[in-house]
């Protein structure tokens, strides 16, 4: 079994030699940026914004931090902070091979079967689906979750008018590499674990 240190280098090289554009902080691979681009056919296509990871020591046994730091309107992400609720998935992240995960669905949560969970996952998987699948039961943002419950047109109307106005490529190129919410960002919630990493409790 690999060690975490090992882990995180392992993780963070493959999400270096991917497509995404990742800004270490101080050459620091346990705190880094990714330029993340709303997925196609949702109200958050051509959205583009400025995420930002830390790993703890103990990863991938306890699990990363995420937050957006330009704002979104998702039910499931605090709009002040940018922290990432996936409370949903809290019980299957887990650092061995072959586990299950689960993502959000609006009334359903739709299980996949041996998938390995690394960093490049939760950009291309876990993020796009949490964008598309919105759970409104179990929300940080109570507006957004209210009017997608009640007047999903108008739901959809608000998130494109957030993309038009904070997700630019100028607002992501302007979201600061450090922020004073920082502490304030959740884990990601894929901690297997019942103690999870410090951050906000979902």
């Amino acid at each position: 079994m690999s060690t975490p240190r090992r882990r995180i280098e392992t993780d963070v090289m493959k999400l270096l030699m991917s497509d995404y554009e990742v800004t270490l902080v101080n050459d620091n691979m346990q705190e880094f940026y990714v330029r993340f681009h709303g997925p196609t056919d949702t109200p958050f296509t051509g959205g583009v914004w400025k995420v930002h990871v830390e790993l703890p020591d103990q990863y991938p046994y306890k699990s990363p931090s995420i937050g957006f730091m330009n704002r979104i309107f998702h039910p499931n992400i605090d709009e002040v902070s940018g922290s990432v609720c996936l409370d949903v998935i809290n019980q299957t992240w887990s650092p061995m091979f072959g586990e299950f995960f689960f993502f959000f669905a609006v009334v359903i949560i739709i299980a996949y079967i041996d998938f390995i969970l690394d960093m490049i996952n939760i950009f291309e998987v876990f993020l796009p689906q949490l964008l598309r699948y919105p759970n409104p039961t179990d929300p940080l943002n109570g507006e957004a979750a209210a009017l997608l419950m009640r007047e999903p047109p108008k739901y959809e109307a608000k998130v494109k008018d957030y993309v038009s106005r904070y997700a630019t490529k100028e607002a992501a190129d302007a979201a600061a590499d450090e922020s004073s919410d920082e502490e304030d960002m959740s884990s990601v919630s894929f901690d297997s674990s019942e103690d999870e990493a410090t951050g906000m409790e979902l």
